[in-house]
């Protein structure tokens, strides 16, 4: 069985060609996404020993998408073939200062109508280490976000270490109840959360006056409060992480991120990220890398830059997934971010 597993939705990803508006053209490129499958993904390709736990249509697009998975060496035998249909997102790319635009059709998608009694969690978790989940899939249903808190309670029950990426998705909660009324109950059987800069206020309703999550700069010191106030909430989370981006225009981003533990606050090194190729992911490949980071490094510094580094290099990757390796995250965060040809 995996030892580092993510529970969640993968989706069919529609994106326009290049910077396209939808149907410009009569194309869509189809690949495969979504937040936990992005972090399975990306934990095999860092060498670990990665599984996936979802539902999926039985059908040759449910197929398709366990090859794909099974391809980067994920774990796909925990995935339940249940449900009509597989969640779709179409993905319109900005540029400049025209923003990326996505919209969802997800509604009654296989996760969306999984119920919790239909995964077999003690034998889920038999040999795991680490758990990952999002508040995305609990935003789907009612009934996901059932799955989603039987998941972290048998997470919990077997020992294994919780991570959250609190991901809000405004576009997704309409089943009549707010991402604070779930999350909050479902963020306490976490370990390490992971939010970017208004997940904490949006998913947990916790905030600090100055903060301002519209604005495109951040003063990263305001953030030593929030995530204060988020582990004074919550004392059963070891460890918050937030990542900082500074959005400038669709093509250019400042990135950072913070950590909070029970030890202190840190701050990352700055990126300053232009001609950005995709940064859908962004946040997922930052989560992935993090929790190899903080299995990796004894410096809660290292595990820090190790994952800004990967998130880093995720917005010059085409797709969900973030295609890099180990050494290429280490010579970056070493400071090698020239961009000169190997040979």
């Amino acid at each position: 069985m995996a030892e580092f597993l993510s529970v969640g939705e993968i989706m069919l990803r529609l994106k326009t060609p290049g910077h396209e508006r939808f149907f410009q053209s009569p194309t869509f490129e189809a690949t495969f996404g979504g937040g936990e499958a992005n972090v399975a993904v990306a934990l095999a390709n860092y060498g670990l020993n990665s599984g996936f736990v979802s539902a999926l249509p039985d059908n040759p697009i449910g197929d398709a998408c366990l090859r794909e998975l099974r391809g980067f060496g994920v774990d796909v035998s925990q995935v339940q073939r249940t449900g009509e249909r597989i969640g779709i997102y179409f993905l319109e790319a900005g540029a400049n200062q025209r923003p990326s635009n996505v919209v969802y059709d997800r509604a009654d998608s296989a996760i969306a109508t999984a119920r919790a009694a239909d995964f077999d969690w003690p034998t889920i978790y038999e040999g795991a280490r680490w758990m990952h989940i999002t508040g995305i899939t609990p935003a789907i249903s009612e009934s996901a976000a059932e799955v989603s808190m039987a998941a972290v309670e048998a997470a919990r029950a077997a020992g294994v270490t919780v991570s959250c990426d609190f991901n809000f998705r405004g576009k997704l909660w309409k089943y009549g109840k707010t991402a604070p009324e779930v999350m909050t109950d479902l963020v306490r059987f976490v370990d390490v959360g992971i939010a970017n800069e208004e997940d904490c206020q949006k998913s947990l309703g916790i905030s600090v006056d100055d903060v301002h999550v519209e604005s495109g700069e951040l003063d990263p010191t305001r953030y030593e409060r929030l995530t204060e106030n988020v582990l004074e909430a919550f004392p059963n989370m070891s460890t918050l992480a937030v990542t900082l981006r500074e959005s400038r225009s669709a093509d250019r981003n400042g990135w950072s991120a913070c950590l909070r533990d029970r030890d202190g606050f840190r701050l990352s090194r700055h990126y300053e990220i232009t001609d950005i190729v995709d940064r859908v992911g962004g946040g997922d490949s930052f989560a992935s890398a993090l929790i190899y980071g903080l299995n990796a490094y004894e410096d809660r510094q290292d595990s820090l830059e190790f994952a800004v580094a990967a998130s880093c290099l995720k917005h010059s990757i085409l797709g969900d997934f973030n295609r890099v390796t180990v050494p290429e995250v280490e010579k970056l965060m070493r400071g090698d971010g020239s961009g000169r040809v190997q040979r």
